[in-house]
């Protein structure tokens, strides 16, 4: 059998070949894969039978190929020899082998395998560059291969970080790599630049056909660019390590293409993709992110958002309430104490338009600010944020009502949006989310927050701008002629017990004082307690 394999490859090494860009689907010879260069080709994998793959017909004017594979989230192995060793082989979901080109060679030869129980359906593709384009990983240090250009993807919770080996420079067929860390000159690898490019798969869209349909536009340079949003541009001196946040349930794929400015050459890095969670997991996978005690938990408090949004200021010790839980118990005491005994409106004002700029400044580091590089700093991040965050109630403060209505209409609807993320997913959760990240790991400044913006923001958004409008209209329409805030209860309490105290026809004069009223139902109480008396006469009767 394996004199009839290298037969056939001899065979297939003499036909004239042709390549192109085009999706190839056809079948192979068992145990044998056919690829042509620039084609992208589908095909399944299974456990017991390992793979012989061919490429044919390379271009004498091609310096070296990355041949790729990519499936879902089952990992597939690629070796250079059927023998799987750690610096010829790599297994993963997304990985690539470089091939250096001997001179006269037109063929190369590469082995495929699982060790997954279940078929992995697989697309790969070889690319071709030449002698003057960089080579990905080409001055790897770090990982296995001798020759690296693959993305190892990392993530948890808080943030997801990509990590690559640095590139060298092409070199011709039969001559020797330059150095990689001899000299800093403008002719070696240290002239080189990386740029880090971001791809999001449609919202919701866990679908394997969608992602290795669209991982079709992060193989090669000229679609990358066209595709994909360009995060951030690193220098050869520049950590070959970049973080992102985690989008748990979020389809995104990562590329990193290397520049040569000097001959205005690129090439693409191997594409890595990630969900930010597990289709294995038995809980919690990515098919079933939100769990029915979640569920429950923002659907109540959505409902709640809406009783704010559209009655919240004439409910004002509802809102109080909310702000005490969320200040804390001794803060929260002291706040109600203060209102309910004095009438303070402003600090109590003060804690509302905090919670207003917080949500604002929350927008602005979302919307414009949060990718800034002064903004990485911890200490640049946080100071910006509060003063924003105290300039909403500073604003505000000659007009105390039309805060709270803003507060309460803005505050209200945007809990609905956080319901709209328990059930589908939406990047406006983000918004809050992301200061959460901030506030809770300590990595999470070095991360990059973009986030995808498509229909089902649109929509979300929509229906969060029309709540707000909504119910701030509502409010200030019904407050019309209306006293701007209700009288603080103890004010009230004292003007009740002064008008009963002189208005003896009230019927609340005649009420007996708190002490009678409680002995009397305690009197009762025991009453239902007691042995009812037996029935009958005890007297006798009169003539």
């Amino acid at each position: 059998m394996g004199l009839l394999r290298l037969l056939v490859l001899a065979m297939l090494a003499s036909k004239p070949g042709v390549t192109g860009g085009a999706e190839a689907v056809g079948n192979a010879s068992e145990g044998l894969l056919e690829f042509s260069v620039g084609k992208f080709r589908y095909f399944e994998l299974n456990r017991p039978f390992p793979e012989d793959a061919i490429l044919r017909h390379i271009s004498s004017n091609v310096s070296f190929l990355i041949f790729q594979i990519h499936s879902q989230y089952q990992n597939t192995t690629i070796s250079f020899s059927k023998t799987l060793l750690p610096n010829t082989s790599g297994t993963g979901t997304d990985k690539g082998l470089v091939f250096i080109l001997r001179p006269e060679q037109s063929m190369c030869t590469l082995y495929l395998q699982t060790l997954d129980a279940e078929p992995v359906q697989n697309m790969a593709i070889p690319l071709s560059y030449s002698e003057r384009d960089p080579i990905p990983g080409g001055c790897n240090l770090e990982f296995d291969l001798d020759i690296d250009p693959n993305i190892y993807l990392e993530y948890n919770f808080f943030e997801t970080t990509i990590k690559f080996a640095p590139a060298n420079l092409g070199y011709a067929r039969g001559t020797n790599p330059p150095p990689c860390d001899i000299g800093m000159e403008r002719d070696s690898r240290w002239r080189l630049l990386y740029d880090v490019y971001q791809y999001f798969l449609p919202e919701n869209d866990l679908t394997e056909e969608g992602l290795l349909k669209h991982l079709q536009r992060m193989a090669e340079v000229p679609q990358v660019k066209a595709n994909a949003i360009k995060v951030v541009t690193l220098t050869a001196n520049d950590k070959t390590t970049v973080s992102f946040s985690s989008l748990r349930g979020q389809g995104v794929i990562y590329n990193v293409v290397v520049r040569d400015p000097f001959l205005n050459t690129s090439a693409a890095y191997v594409p890595a993709h990630t969900y930010a969670c597990s289709f294995a997991a038995v809980e919690g996978n990515c098919s079933s992110l939100g769990r029915v005690s979640t569920k429950v938990f923002f659907t109540l408090f959505a409902l709640l958002g809406l009783f704010i949004c559209f009655f919240g200021h004439r409910f004002w010790k509802t809102v109080r309430l909310i702000l005490t839980a969320v200040a804390g118990s001794v803060g929260g005491i002291f706040l109600v104490a203060a209102w309910w005994r004095f009438g303070i409106l402003l600090l109590c004002m003060l804690c509302v338009g905090l919670v207003l700029g917080f949500l604002v400044s929350s927008v602005m580091f979302f919307a414009f600010l949060g990718n800034l590089k002064i903004f990485h700093d911890d200490g640049v991040f946080w100071v910006t944020f509060s003063c924003i965050a105290v300039l909403i109630p500073v604003v505000f403060m000659g007009c105390l009502r039309i805060l709270n209505i803003l507060t309460c209409g803005l505050i209200g609807s945007y809990s609905v949006v956080l319901a709209f993320d328990s059930y589908l997913y939406t990047s406006l959760s983000h918004i809050t989310l992301n200061v959460l990240k901030r506030a809770l790991n300590m990595d999470f400044h070095r991360a990059f927050t973009n986030v995808p913006f498509q229909t089902n923001d649109f929509i979300i958004l929509a229906v969060w701008g029309m709540l707000a409008v909504s119910g701030i209209t509502l409010q200030i329409r019904r407050e019309r002629g209306r006293p701007f805030f209700p009288p603080h209860p103890y004010k009230l309490w004292k003007r009740e017990r002064e008008r009963r105290v002189t208005n003896i026809l009230d019927p609340s004069y005649h009420i007996p004082p708190l002490r009678e009223r409680l002995y009397g139902r305690i009197a009762q109480i025991k009453e239902l307690f007691q042995k009812e008396q037996p029935a009958g006469e005890r007297t006798p009767l009169l003539l």
